[in-house]
């Protein structure tokens, strides 16, 4: 999965020659599963057309600060929305005119303004002549926009519209993608740290046939490691018996039935841990003794000894180093005081508190509402949200914890 899945990113098209691979780089971005709006200056209309891109992009193409409507009333295209929206501003081709302008804030076109608005980050793929390349009013140009905290991608060599072969041409649609997603990649929160997740219900054996589970879906745990590699960790899934599949084929998923089994795969990747977050529904008890072969129903009443299962979470959190151990806690009464207990008894440093008591909360819900509590008792109550939305939530308390 690229790591440009779901960013929203502004393309800036200037007028020179290089436009026309546009369409192409388009198509890239949206094929990485980004979702692209672009602004295109006057001049770069007569090398490739809104229309071409607009089709691509799958939106509107914006040029001109005013739209005529056929009714005779203007609308205008606000650049600081435009702005606003954006994960990430790409200029591509960046003429020397555009460098200049975007360099000295000489705003005479929307895509100037817009650049001026924004306040993701900023990259440009520059394209010239080789002698305009190496121009020094080019260079200071270059020089400000670095000061400026924007990221160049750099020009490559080769045949160029003069004639000419040098250093100049715009960098292959195919290598600014690239260029983005190894930047952007370098650059993520969660980058170099390893987290471990546990997720889903376990299943304690009675006989060969029955067990004693509960309704754990495992969404959530699965929203988490989705949202965690994303943000460039290293994750290992240890998951209880569930239908559902990694998103990104770079979670290591371990699947295992019982809490013995989670406890023993979890055990042996806690230490290498930097960050624990434990949203299993790992069973309490167990039968002591479990039948070999399926029990026949005879009497009326039928008795089950049961014994405590090893706690995951607190064994684990009591030997804890350099890790940050992040614990769930389902109640249905008596929600804050009981989270806090469990805090305290198991060494937490934050734990996600959800109530059966709340409307879309809870097992089998695509939805959860879940209140925040780390180990100094500070609580942060959230709105009810989607798991996906839960999932970066909690992985943004756990960026923040991480270097605070």
């Amino acid at each position: 999965m690229s790591v440009l899945k779901g960013k929203k990113i502004l393309l800036g098209v200037s007028g020179g020659i290089a436009a026309y691979k546009t369409a192409f780089l388009v198509r890239l971005l949206i094929k990485s599963e980004a979702e692209v709006k672009v602004i295109m200056t006057p001049a770069s209309k007569d090398f490739v057309t809104p229309l071409t891109l607009s089709t691509l992009s799958k939106n509107p193409v914006h040029s001109e600060f005013l739209n005529e409507e056929e009714d005779g009333n203007p609308s205008w295209n606000n650049h600081v929305d435009l702005a606003l929206w954006a994960d990430l501003m790409l200029v591509a081709p960046a003429t020397a005119n555009t460098l200049s302008k975007m360099a000295n804030g000489n705003c005479d076109n929307l895509l100037i303004a817009t650049y001026l608005s924004a306040k993701c980050p900023v990259y440009f793929a520059p394209a010239m002549d080789l002698d305009m390349y190496k121009h020094p009013s080019t260079i200071s140009s270059f020089s400000k926009l670095k000061l400026f905290g924007n990221t160049i991608i750099p020009a490559e060599s080769g045949e160029l519209a003069s004639g000419l072969s040098g250093e100049g041409r715009m960098a292959e649609p195919e290598n600014i993608v690239a260029f983005l997603e190894n930047d952007l990649s370098q650059k993520l929160p969660l980058k170099g740290k390893k987290i471990l997740i546990t997720a889903g219900p376990t299943y304690e054996a009675i006989d060969p046939v029955r067990f004693i589970g509960n309704h754990a879906t495992g969404k959530m745990g699965f929203d988490i490691a989705a949202e965690a590699i994303q943000q460039g960790a290293e994750v290992v899934l240890v998951s209880g018996p569930t239908s559902l599949k990694p998103s990104n084929s770079g979670i290591q998923l371990i699947r295992v039935t019982n809490a013995a089994e989670m406890f023993e795969v979890s055990n042996k990747h806690f230490d290498e841990s930097d960050v624990f977050i434990a949203a299993a529904a790992v069973a309490d008890y167990k039968p002591k003794n479990v039948a070999q072969q399926k029990i026949k129903k005879s009497d009326d009443a039928f008795f089950i000894e049961l014994e405590k299962t090893t706690d995951i979470l607190a064994t684990l959190s009591l030997r804890k180093k350099k890790q940050l151990v992040v614990g769930f806690a389902l109640e249905t009464e008596n929600e804050i005081e009981n989270a806090k207990l469990k805090i305290q008894k198991k060494n937490l440093d934050l734990i996600v508190l959800n109530s059966l008591n709340d409307k879309g909360a809870g097992f089998g819900q695509p939805t959860n509402k879940v209140t925040f509590i780390d180990k100094d008792f500070k609580i942060e109550a959230m709105p009810l949200k989607s798991k996906e939305e839960v999932a970066k939530d909690i992985l943004n308390k756990v960026i923040h914890y991480l270097y605070a």
